[in-house]
């Protein structure tokens, strides 16, 4: 039997070590002359001019966890149950790992590490999540997530689990819109009102525990849960570096074909 492994609540995170995959969670890199000014705070550097964002703030809860590249891109030698751990394996960690690999084959598909994740309210994580972090840590492209690959997801996800539990102030379990601004504002990402809205509209988990930012119905809890927030916040990261190819005059503005606008549309998680 699975177990499932909690994040974004009071309790029951996970742990573990070891690299990353390559790609979407490196800190954004510092910009000039976009946006307005960005706001200090937890130790970011002095304001400078950037993006609707794109400085890098400073981290206990700022910056995005970095997804590193701990283990090279080539096809790993599998583990399972029955050969045992790879030497100077963390025997929690390869504890975990045994127990999402519910075939006992040495790999974790997309199936499998859903099934092993839940939020702090025990909603389970989005499909688009899980086909995220799929994508970022699948480094060899097998579909599959061996052990090297599960160390590196495992600690992905602990940094992100302090980002979350940094900025859900009220420790409800989720985050506001209000919460999610000032995330965004110390990753460098200055929102407007209207913008803002709408990636709180895209990414809220309705009837959730927390009070306030976009319920469905009058009455009802709403706010973003923790794979929500990764989601919304890699997403962001993901379409701004996007659009900075095309801003070649780095005032904010860009001429690009309708293909490259899709592209840029459709690569966001």
């Amino acid at each position: 039997m699975s177990q499932q492994y909690s994040y974004g609540g009071g309790g029951g995170y996970g742990g573990g070590g070891g690299g990353g995959g390559g790609g979407y969670g490196a800190p954004p890199p510092h910009q000039g002359g976009y946006g307005g000014q960005q706001q200090q705070g937890y130790g970011a550097p002095p304001p400078q001019q950037q993006y609707g964002g794109g400085a890098q703030g400073g981290r206990p809860g700022g910056g995005y966890p970095p997804a590193g590249s701990g283990y090279p891109p080539q096809r790993a030698q599998v583990y399972n149950r029955h050969t045992g751990p790879p030497p100077g394996a963390d025997p929690q960690l390869w504890g975990w790992f045994t127990s999402c690999d519910r075939d006992g084959s040495g790999q974790i598909d997309a199936r499998e590490l859903s099934a092993a994740l839940v939020n702090g309210d025990w909603s389970p994580f989005q499909e688009s999540t899980v086909k995220m972090l799929m994508n970022l840590f699948d480094v060899d492209r097998s579909g599959h997530i061996s052990f090297a690959e599960f160390a590196g997801l495992w600690k992905y996800i602990q940094d992100w689990q302090g980002v979350f539990r940094h900025f859900d102030a009220d420790r409800s379990g989720s985050i506001d819109s209000a919460e999610l601004s000032r995330a965004l504002t110390q990753f460098g990402y200055n929102l407007s009102p209207g913008l803002l809205h709408l990636v709180t509209s895209k990414y809220i988990q309705l009837d959730s525990p927390k009070q306030g930012a976009l319920p469905s119905r009058p009455g009802a809890n709403a706010g973003i849960n923790f794979d929500g927030f990764c989601r919304a916040c890699v997403g962001i990261k993901s379409a701004t570096e996007s659009f900075q190819k095309f801003d070649t005059q780095r005032n904010g503005t860009a001429t690009l074909h309708y293909e490259d606008f899709m592209r840029i549309l459709l690569s966001a998680p």
